[in-house]
């Protein structure tokens, strides 16, 4: 299992999972995009290149998925494959989608925002949780 959707009372949240940090970042940002809408339906033909750093690994997290959340708001744009190179507390991503397309893709939840509550990352476990604002 890659990612499951974890409960919270106002919001949603997902539970990424990975062998290392680069697998943990990449299947996070799949798990974000799995609500929003069927990953399955984009096809991966347009790609963006992201590169962040932050003061720790959390913040480095969070940026990545706000980053993309960004990106998705802002050029109306959904993605379904994601690679993450993460050094220390720096990454250098690519996010491959397509732009939505009405008849085709069915979308699901408006994510506002990308939020520290609950927020874990435990690259020693292979895990990390995080909320998104609905």
């Amino acid at each position: 299992m890659r990612y499951e959707e974890i409960e919270h009372t106002a919001d949603v949240g997902i539970r990424a999972y990975g062998r290392s940090l680069d697998e943990l970042f990449a299947n996070a940002a799949e798990g974000m995009f799995s609500l929003i809408a069927d990953v399955g339906a984009v096809k991966p033909v347009d790609e963006i290149e992201v590169r962040l750093q932050a003061d720790d690994l959390p913040t480095l997290f969070l940026r990545w998925l706000g980053e993309l959340l960004y990106i998705h708001e802002t050029q109306r744009f959904l993605f379904s494959a994601f690679e993450a190179r993460v050094v220390g507390t720096s990454l250098e991503g690519r996010a491959r989608g397509e732009t939505i397309d009405k008849q085709r893709h069915e979308l699901k939840l408006v994510i506002k925002a990308v939020t520290r509550h609950r927020l874990t990352v435990d690259p020693e476990k292979g895990v990390a949780e995080v909320i998104f604002d609905i």
